[in-house]
């Protein structure tokens, strides 16, 4: 819940247009003495119409911890600016900001240094892949660090998706003595300012004595990544203290971490049993349920006979670790009993993510605000160089940048799947929509289940030419290229006809090239046979683009000279026509 407080009409009406734009927002009324308290006391942020330091000697008493208290954002009362006044990263005060100005159209005023550098918030660090800052990591010191420029060291179990970081912070197998750490494990650590070491063995993360110099870690942030997966059995009536006492035991044999339990994991037949819930429950784990005859499936390397007559599968801890982990999971701690439980531990292999991006016809205000965070939440981009270099400004310190030419396409499909399944961040470029004759569709052809895969809605170069020439696509359309690189030509002489017999508005993609001069005027007398000779076309240049250009013509006085590949071709149905200079394609609707 976002609370609201205004203490002027001007404010007022501003927070009003804020509650009615946003399902989840409250204003509270009353002297910004009481209700300042009130919102910041049950809300998960504020905005107030407030100089910032009436706010600031309002919320100075409430205040406890940045990772407790809600973001504050003050706008003043001209609305020109929305400024984050406390809770910048953790309370989400900076991403509040940002979307006060965009319904208020103001400016954010944001003042923390990471994001006035455009490197990623360490206090954000792995936020959205659920990771947790462990107690007593010094945020400040390394934060402080990375801003500056010093050698800072990243290391981590397994390769997660991580946004980008600038150069100064190097991946290495282990901290280095006396230099900031950032440290992404699910293992037990020592002292932060021990002796031990540590690098990566096969096993994961190793802590090692340093019998050198006797040189200490340097400061250091842990996160605690959601990697661990508990499967619990147990027998009817078994307390939670008991299965609790069971886990930390089994945990601690193996130098884990509680706090990257992701899920305590058991048999559906056990879902209500009381005391698994209950220590799932005091614990903050979700408690997850799977059917017997698909634990059944999994192969474990304790099963049980006696298991399999009681509850249907040979194994419930071993088997429900494991199948929450996922396919890529591996048991790191065997079954443990107690008296009325078993417990075992699987470790989750993290998944690379492709997300292909449409960067849309040309003008940067048609990229969207989505494609925005993901190029700025991605650690590898790929993409057409013209198309990388139109949103390089975009990429935060340190992103990998895997440019190349055209005819390249399949490489870059290649190489976005390779780095996803080498768990990066990846984004993929296309023009216009990713999905239409673009990126999307090589890549998903190589790409199999062991990587995540999202895609970004684009403004297409169909809608944009649409967008200026009227309303062509207002009914039934085909989209169509006329490229035969790679579909031969009587494929689509015959998609053509069958357009046409049908009586779609057409749009032709890559209409005409230096090579591939004829194909268009041989569309358009494909379509001349069922059309009339002043059927609308539409055709558009570089829509959205500095040099863009629009013409209205017939489908009897096209000139294919004038068209090139960055054209885009509309010719009408046999109901569109031209209304005051616009190209208006009937949707047939019946007024009453």
């Amino acid at each position: 819940m976002i609370g609201l407080v205004a203490v002027t009409e001007r404010g007022r009406s501003a927070a009003a247009r804020l509650a009615a734009a946003w399902p989840r927002a409250r204003v509270y009324e009353g002297p910004a003495g009481q209700a300042v308290p009130r919102a910041f006391a049950e809300c998960g942020g504020l905005v107030c119409f407030l100089a910032v330091g009436a706010a600031v000697r309002i919320i100075g008493p409430l205040l406890h911890g940045k990772h407790s208290d809600p973001g504050v954002v003050c706008v003043d009362e001209s609305l020109r600016f929305a400024v984050p006044v406390a809770g910048g990263h953790a309370g989400g005060a900076n991403a509040l900001a940002e979307r006060v100005s965009a319904e208020l159209g103001c400016t954010p005023v944001i003042t923390t240094a990471s994001d006035a550098l455009g490197i990623t918030p360490l206090d954000d660090l792995g936020a959205d892949l659920g990771f947790r800052v462990e107690d007593g990591s010094d945020l400040a010191a390394v934060g402080a660090a990375v801003i500056s420029g010093e050698r800072v060291t990243l290391t981590c179990d397994g390769t997660w998706p991580l946004p980008a970081l600038p150069p100064n912070v190097v991946s290495t197998p282990a901290p280095e003595p006396g230099t900031p750490a950032i440290l992404v494990t699910d293992r037990v650590l020592p002292p932060p300012l021990g002796r031990d070491l540590a690098e990566i063995q096969p096993g994961g993360l190793k802590f090692l004595q340093d019998h050198g110099q006797g040189a200490a870690v340097g400061p250091r942030v842990v996160y605690r990544p959601p990697s661990l997966a508990v499967g619990v059995g147990a027998s009817r009536g078994v307390a939670a203290d008991e299965v609790l006492g069971l886990v930390d035991a089994a945990l601690a044999e193996a130098g884990l971490s509680a706090a990257s339990v992701l899920t305590l994991a058991t048999v559906q037949a056990k879902a209500d049993e009381a005391g698994i819930r209950t220590a799932a429950e005091r614990r903050g784990w979700p408690m997850a349920t799977y059917p017997a005859e698909v634990l059944a499936d999994v192969g474990v390397p304790n099963p049980s006979e006696a298991v399999r007559v009681a509850v249907g599968t040979p194994s419930v801890a071993e088997a429900a670790a494991l199948y929450a982990a996922g396919a890529r999971g591996e048991l790191v701690v065997a079954k443990r009993r107690s008296s009325n439980a078993t417990v075992a531990v699987a470790r989750l292999r993290p998944r690379g993510r492709l997300t292909f991006v449409g960067v849309g016809p040309g003008d940067r205000d048609l990229l969207p605000p989505r494609a925005v965070a993901v190029l700025r939440r991605a650690s590898v981009v790929i993409g057409l160089d013209q198309y990388v270099e139109a949103v390089s400004d975009l990429f935060r310190p340190g992103t990998r940048v895997l440019a190349s030419g055209l005819g390249a396409e399949e490489e870059r499909a290649s190489a976005a799947v390779a780095e996803a399944r080498g768990g990066h961040a990846v984004a993929l470029l296309g023009s216009g929509d990713a999905g239409i004759y673009a990126m999307a569709s090589p890549a998903l052809e190589m790409a199999d289940g062991s990587i995540d895969v999202a895609g970004v809605p684009g403004v297409t170069a169909a809608l944009a030419a649409a967008a200026l020439l009227g309303a062509p696509l207002g009914n039934d359309h085909a989209l169509i290229s006329l490229s035969d690189l790679h579909t031969p030509w009587e494929v689509i002489e015959a998609r053509v006809r069958a357009a046409a017999e049908a009586d779609f508005v057409v749009v032709f993609y890559n209409p005409r090239s230096v090579a591939r001069h004829w194909q268009l005027a041989r569309a358009l007398a494909v379509l001349g046979e069922r059309r009339r000779p002043e059927t609308p076309v539409g055709i558009v240049r570089g829509a959205s683009r500095p040099d863009e250009r629009s013409t209205l013509t017939t489908l009897d006085a096209v000139d294919v000279e004038a068209v090139d590949m960055q054209t885009v071709v509309i010719v009408g149905s046999g109901d569109t026509r031209i209304v005051a200079g616009r190209m208006v394609t009937p949707r047939g609707y019946r007024w009453l």
